[in-house]
C-alpha cells in the first residue's frame, strides 16, 4: 500500500492547473482563485484619520493638561474640514480626516466641553488617537497576491480600497456520477437490498463548496456499455471526472474497465483509513478520480486527497490544510497499519474526543464530529497524549 503522503504528493504531481481566466464582480468571488496581483488604486486611509470620538488639535498648542482651546469647528464622518488654525480645536469623529494643521486627536473622554470651548485634560503627542495617511496600505500596494482563493475576508479588503472586479481563473468544470444498481434516490421507495444514494448528495455540495462547476450525471447502471458511454460524454469539456463505487474487481464493478478502454488508470491502494482504493486515470483530456463507494470513506478520501487536487487544478497557492495540535481525551489501544482518521471532535475543555463508531458505513459519526484526528499508522494513542485534529474549517472550505 501507498503511505499516504506519498499517494498524495503523487497525486498533486499529476495537477495541470487552469489557465484560463474571466472577470467577474467582487460582490459574487467567493471561493474563486486570483488570476493576478490585486493592486491597490488608493492609499488607506486616503487622509490622516481619528480613530475615536474627540478633539483634533495642533500638539504645540497643548503643552500641559488642562489647556482651554475655543472648538473652531466640527467634522463627522464623511466629511472634511478647514485647515485648523493655531491655538484652536476641532471637534472630529470616529473615521473623520483630521482638518490640515492638526497632528493628533485627544479622545472625549479626556476633554470638558464649556460652551465654545473645550479643557483639554491630556496633553497628547504626535499622532495620538490618528491614522496616518496610507498606514495601512499604499497606493499601489499588492493587497491580494493571484492564487488566492477569495473568503469573505479578502473580498472585503478589495472592497476597502474600490476594486470593483476581480481577474480570477475560471471554475473548474466537474462530471460526478455514482454507479452501483442498489442506488436509490432519496423520495423513491427503497427495494430489498436497496441503498439510498448518499454520495451524490455530499460529493456534490463538496465540489460546489470549492467553486467547481458541476455537471451532475446521476446513477449510472452497472453496465460496462453504459459506463463507457458516460465517461465519453462526461470527457467532453470537463477537467475531472469523479465517480463514487464500482472501481473494484467484481464482476459487477465496470469503471475500472470502461476507464481503461477509454483512457487509463491506476488503482493505488492507500495505507489510510477509512478509504483505502482511490482510482486515477485520464479519459481524453478531463483526469478522473474514483473514490469508494462507502459513504464515509467517500467523504474522507474526498476530503484529504480529492480536495487538494482541486485546489491545486483551480491554481490556489494553499491546498494541504492546517492540523492543530491538541490533547487526545481518548484512548486507542489497537492502532491499524495504516493510518487512520479517526471522527472526532473538541470537547468543552479543549481536548479531542472521537465518536464510538468509527465504522466506514456509521455516517452518523462525521455529523457528529467537527474533525478529524490523525493517527499514524501503528502507533498506539494514550488520553493525555498529543495528536493532529484537521478541523472542519480547514476540510470543508
Amino acid at each position: 500500500m501507498l503511505p499516504f503522503d506519498e499517494a498524495l504528493s503523487s497525486l498533486l504531481a499529476k495537477v495541470r492547473p487552469i489557465r484560463e481566466m474571466e472577470m467577474v464582480d467582487t460582490l459574487v468571488s467567493h471561493g474563486r482563485v486570483l488570476a493576478v496581483d490585486v493592486r491597490s488604486p488608493i492609499a488607506v486611509p486616503a487622509l490622516d484619520t481619528s480613530m475615536m470620538d474627540g478633539y483634533a488639535v495642533r500638539t504645540c498648542d497643548v503643552v500641559a493638561a488642562g489647556t482651554r482651546l475655543p472648538v473652531s469647528q466640527r467634522i463627522p464622518a464623511g466629511s472634511v474640514g478647514t485647515t485648523l488654525q493655531p491655538g484652536t480645536a476641532a471637534r472630529i469623529f470616529t473615521g473623520a480626516p483630521l482638518p490640515p494643521g492638526a497632528d493628533a486627536v485627544v479622545m472625549q473622554e479626556l476633554c470638558e466641553h464649556s460652551g465654545d470651548e473645550v479643557i483639554i485634560n491630556h496633553a497628547p503627542r504626535a499622532g495620538e488617537a490618528m491614522r496616518a495617511a496610507g498606514s495601512e496600505i499604499a497606493d499601489g500596494d499588492v493587497v491580494l497576491p493571484a492564487a488566492t482563493r477569495m473568503r469573505a475576508q479578502e473580498i472585503g479588503l478589495a472592497a476597502s480600497v474600490g476594486i470593483a472586479q476581480l481577474a480570477v481563473l475560471r471554475r473548474m468544470r466537474v462530471a460526478l456520477f455514482s454507479t452501483g444498481d442498489e442506488l436509490v434516490m432519496p423520495g423513491d421507495s427503497l427495494p430489498p437490498g436497496g441503498v439510498y444514494n448518499s454520495n451524490r448528495f455530499q460529493l456534490r455540495v463538496l465540489l460546489e463548496q470549492l467553486g467547481c462547476a458541476v455537471t451532475d450525471f446521476g446513477i449510472v447502471p452497472d453496465r460496462l456499455d453504459a459506463t463507457r458511454a458516460v465517461l465519453r460524454e462526461a470527457a467532453e469539456g470537463h477537467d475531472l471526472i469523479l465517480t463514487s463505487g464500482g472501481v473494484s474487481v467484481g464482476e459487477e464493478d465496470h469503471v475500472k474497465p470502461a476507464v481503461q478502454a477509454e483512457g487509463a488508470l491506476d488503482l493505488w491502494k492507500i495505507a489510510m483509513k477509512p478509504g483505502k482504493p482511490l482510482a486515477y486515470g485520464h479519459v481524453g483530456a478531463a483526469a478522473f478520480i474514483g473514490l469508494p463507494g462507502n459513504p464515509v470513506s467517500s467523504f474522507v478520501t474526498f476530503l484529504l486527497m480529492v480536495r487538494p487536487f482541486i485546489l491545486a487544478t483551480q491554481g490556489a497557492a494553499s491546498v494541504i490544510p492546517k492540523a492543530l495540535m491538541l490533547r487526545a481525551d481518548f484512548d486507542w489501544p489497537r492502532p491499524d497499519r495504516r493510518r487512520e482518521f479517526l471522527r472526532a471532535r473538541i470537547n468543552d475543555s479543549g481536548g479531542v474526543e472521537i465518536h464510538g463508531n468509527q465504522g466506514a458505513a456509521a455516517l452518523s459519526s462525521i455529523v457528529w464530529a467537527d474533525g478529524l484526528a490523525d493517527v499514524p499508522a501503528e502507533t498506539p494513542i494514550r488520553k493525555g497524549e498529543m495528536i493532529r485534529f484537521l478541523p472542519y474549517g480547514q476540510l470543508l472550505c
